[in-house]
């Protein structure tokens, strides 16, 4: 096992800032999960610290020592891509003994690494098999085993998830999870998927334009977004915004929408008409008689919940989460629990807490 250390790391093509100042600290046998939407940097961090870009400026430190001017084989990683990246013309057992055949290691050595690898990944039966046999899944497997008998000091994923059906890849994930946790390795994960994040991560860092925008436990990142970005990017339904200004001296805010809510944690600082932006979950929306009327667009039943589409007076628009089957009528009467209600500046997006 070993820590991870990634200290200013910037990076440019050119006039184009990809990353700008990048800080983690992964420690020995952790689980971090990179995730963003496409273009924010967060597969270029991971090519940055397995060694196939060079960091504009920075520092990369595996167990200590500083990796950044070491090539890729020089590093003690394993990477696991998302095109699996096998031999066509090697068996199952030749693609995962390779990397350790160009090393020098004994043929016994090699020998036991494959076969206990194997077993982990249940793909004994396939040594023998050709990577045009194997399925999507077992070819997964193949490229995880062929990481694992290496032995690395630290795990890096990059999607490999992506071309799996949406059954599979739940399947791989529960799989992924359990083996990192056996083997204990430091592990590196990214994916633009914010379910596989949650499930996946001891903490996450949550990538927007070439920030971390937050790095945190999956938890505190859905309970207490940084900012408006990491609260609509985690989620699903994403979080409902809405638009406010701040009101009784910082102890409440006035929708647009038209209530003036108190806010349960305390006066946030500011003056009294300041923009905010107000965010509440979509399950977190309450029905309630002498709410507003919320007209329904769209009713989407999804078995066990429902999720209902509509436009607040004022044309603002709002996802209500309900855990049951779908209402009959065709507006809906909904409220905001003050303990629900997510503070942000109208401005620049910022958490604002009390």
């Amino acid at each position: 096992m070993a820590s991870l250390d990634v200290t200013g790391v910037t990076k440019s093509f050119g006039a184009t800032h990809v990353l700008h100042g990048i800080n983690l600290a992964v420690e020995d046998g952790e689980m971090i999960v990179i995730v963003g939407a496409s273009g924010c940097g967060k597969s270029t961090l991971l090519r940055i610290v397995a060694g196939l870009e060079t960091a504009t400026s920075g520092s990369i430190r595996i167990a200590g020592r500083e990796v950044a001017a070491l090539e890729p084989a020089e590093r003690d990683i394993a990477m696991v891509f998302q095109n699996y990246a096998l031999y066509p013309h090697m068996t199952v057992e030749q693609n995962m003994a390779y990397g350790l055949k160009i090393r020098g290691l004994p043929r016994a050595e090699i020998t036991r690494r494959v076969a206990e690898a194997a077993g982990l990944l249940g793909i004994e039966a396939l040594l023998t098999r050709r990577p045009r046999q194997l399925s999507g899944g077992q070819r997964q497997r193949v490229a995880m085993g062929r990481a694992i008998v290496r032995e690395p000091k630290l795990f890096l994923f990059d999607e490999p998830l992506s071309n799996l059906d949406a059954k599979l890849r739940v399947q791989m994930r529960a799989e992924i999870r359990r083996l990192q946790r056996r083997l204990g390795v430091t592990s590196l994960f990214v994916t633009h998927d914010q379910i596989e994040a949650m499930t996946l991560g001891d903490r996450l860092v949550v990538m927007h334009a070439g920030h971390a925008a937050q790095i945190a436990t999956p938890m505190e990142i859905w309970a207490r977004p940084a900012d408006t970005y990491v609260a609509g990017f985690i989620g699903s339904p994403a979080m409902n915004f809405l638009d406010g200004t701040l009101a009784e001296g910082g102890h409440a805010v006035a929708l647009k929408a038209g209530p003036v809510l108190r806010f349960a944690d305390g006066p946030r600082a500011g003056g009294e008409g300041m923009p905010l932006t107000i965010g509440i979950r979509p399950e977190h929306v309450a029905v309630a008689e002498g709410g507003l009327d919320l007209p329904l667009d769209l009713v989407e039943p999804l078995g066990s919940e429902t999720v209902l589409h509509g436009r607040l007076p004022g044309g603002e628009a709002l996802v209500v989460k309900l855990g049951g089957p779908a209402p009959g009528q065709s507006s809906l009467p909904v409220a905001f629990p003050a303990e629900a209600l997510h503070v942000f500046d109208g401005g620049t997006g910022k958490r604002l807490d009390p």
